[in-house]
């Protein structure tokens, strides 16, 4: 996110009248540019009410200690799909498929407990391995000196053979995820593959009857490890209904995927962007394990969470009102100077590289938030022992989103092997 004093997009931002301000506006994010508003709002308005032509009133949430307030406070600030759910955008009821970080507990905590095993300590320790192993696979098999597009050569490649490990999904398939994970996550005024709202529907049609079938043969046979065959033997999940079943497919497979591959990109960049701290990272490996929190952080891959107010409330000296939608910008309170210290730099190693919202708060923690910070760091010291240097030799695509903080494509070059 740029920071330059003067840019001419600050300048903007710091002039427009207040109630003109409006975040949710998805170039910002194409642009890189939202940072700028966001900036202001921390200073000015940091419960700010605003209304939007695409998604209606909202109020935006900006600073690290409001949002905190907010996350870890569900009794009021609900995340249930029946009140809307937890991004800004709303659909009809019939393309509202519910999952438990759509619910309150104690659906929420029932459901999410049927999952959770995938990431228990022993299953993280087994997946080590083979995590390395694709890592270093996908890595050797990069050009040297020849410009290539990382997001789809690694950063999709890595995190899709890891989804299709932790369904048991059939591993040729793979990039059916990847699919369907951007069909999920897309709507048609974003630059991604969805053209309209039909053809999405379609799409997770498919994703649903796909996984309908490996679901039919692992609810009659012995429980197993994978995510599919938990949801079918757990009692909180095995008799979902089709929409539901959908709904949690989406969270899983959008959990799995697109927040990680979207920092493994970001962080490449980011490197970029500061290359002192690159050259500190070249000189000392182990600081991997401060780097990782650290791009995650910067990166802030899911730009957002909402909540709707099931009461009357007061934040940051304003007025909540029951039903009012309330959007959480994690991306905001990761550059909250009151909270973290030099939150506008990336420095590689920060003293408390863990203090960040990416991950969320509260009940809604990310529940694989481990499996993300492990597959950042196997993948970052597999790169340092190949490569000098990974140099971005273009401008980035990003996506189009104020929900997913992502990137459509980045070119890169490898200069060098290690000798």
């Amino acid at each position: 996110m740029p920071i330059h004093a003067d840019h001419p997009e600050r300048e903007r931002a710091f002039a427009l009248p207040l109630e003109q301000i409006d975040v949710s506006k998805g170039y910002l994010f194409e642009q890189d540019l939202v940072g700028f508003y966001f900036e202001r709002l921390r200073r000015d308005d940091p419960v700010h009410h605003a209304v939007s032509k695409r998604f209606g009133p909202y109020w935006s949430v900006t600073r690290y200690a409001d949002i905190m307030a907010v996350d870890t406070n569900p009794a009021v600030f609900s995340s249930d799909s029946r009140l809307g759910g937890i991004s800004l955008s709303e659909r009809p009821p019939e393309e509202m498929f519910p999952s438990f970080i759509a619910m309150d507990p104690p659906r929420h905590d029932e459901q999410r407990k049927a999952v959770s095993p995938i990431v228990a300590p022993a299953n993280l320790a087994r997946l080590q391995g083979l995590i390395r192993e694709r890592a270093a696979r996908i890595l050797d098999g990069l050009p040297v000196g020849v410009e290539f597009d990382w997001v789809p050569r690694v950063s999709i490649e890595l995190t899709t053979q890891m989804l299709a490990t932790l369904f048991d999904f059939p591993f040729e398939q793979r990039r059916l995820l990847t699919w369907w994970s951007d069909m999920a996550t897309g709507d048609p005024d974003g630059n991604g593959p969805v053209r309209s709202w039909t053809q999405r529907l379609e799409e997770l049609g498919k994703c649903r009857d796909h996984f309908t079938r490996l679901w039919n043969e692992r609810v009659n046979a012995e429980p197993r490890s994978d995510l599919i065959s938990m949801l079918a033997h757990s009692p909180a999940t095995r008799d979902m209904d089709p929409d539901a079943f959908l709904g949690t497919l989406i969270l899983l497979i959008v959990g799995g995927n697109d927040t990680t591959r979207n920092s493994i990109s970001g962080g490449v960049l980011a490197l970029n962007e500061h290359p002192h701290e690159y050259d500190k990272l070249r000189a000392d490996p182990a600081l991997v394990d401060s780097l990782v929190p650290e791009i995650i952080r910067w990166q802030t891959p899911l730009a957002h969470m909402r909540r709707t107010a099931v009461a009357d409330a007061e934040l940051g000296g304003k007025t909540i009102r029951k039903g009012d939608k309330v959007v959480m910008w994690y991306l905001s309170g990761n550059r909250d100077e009151r909270a973290i210290v030099d939150a506008d730099r990336f420095v590689v190693d920060r003293a408390r590289p863990r203090q960040h919202l990416s991950f969320g708060f509260g009940i809604h923690r990310c529940v694989g938030n481990r499996l993300a910070e492990m597959q950042l760091t196997i993948l970052w010291q597999e790169i340092l022992k190949r490569f000098p240097r990974i140099e971005v030799t273009g401008t980035p695509v990003r996506t189009r989103s104020n929900f997913v903080r992502g990137f459509v494509s980045l070119p890169v070059v490898i200069p060098e092997r290690r000798a």
